[in-house]
């Protein structure tokens, strides 16, 4: 006899494209009272535009829950990996990338 236990089972697919992921280094977070909005952007250094790379909307419960999700991950890995360093920018985001500063 199969087991019925899959009730709460989800098949979830995974394209080849989706799959490859898409590279972000900064991320806007606005909100509403119906929803969590976060954008994925790339800046790149010298250029004087980014693009929003991906949008992800969210109801404020799963909103909650992300973060949640991502806090607990981020202790698993700081556990078996070390402390994650982070450095405080005083004025809002980093635009120099961690780099020497160009000169012509």
């Amino acid at each position: 006899m199969e087991n019925q236990n899959n009730d709460n089972q989800i098949n979830i697919e995974l394209s080849e494209e989706i799959a490859e992921g898409i590279f972000s280094n900064l991320a806007i977070i606005t909100h509403s009272n119906t929803e969590f909005v976060l954008d994925f952007i790339r800046v790149m250094p010298g250029v004087p535009k980014a693009k929003v790379k991906s949008r992800i909307i969210l109801t404020p419960e799963h909103a909650k829950r992300l973060m949640h999700a991502m806090q607990d991950n981020i202790e698993k890995f700081e556990a078996a990996n070390g402390r994650i360093k982070t450095q405080e920018e005083p004025s809002g985001f980093p635009m120099n990338f961690g780099g020497p500063t160009a000169q012509a």
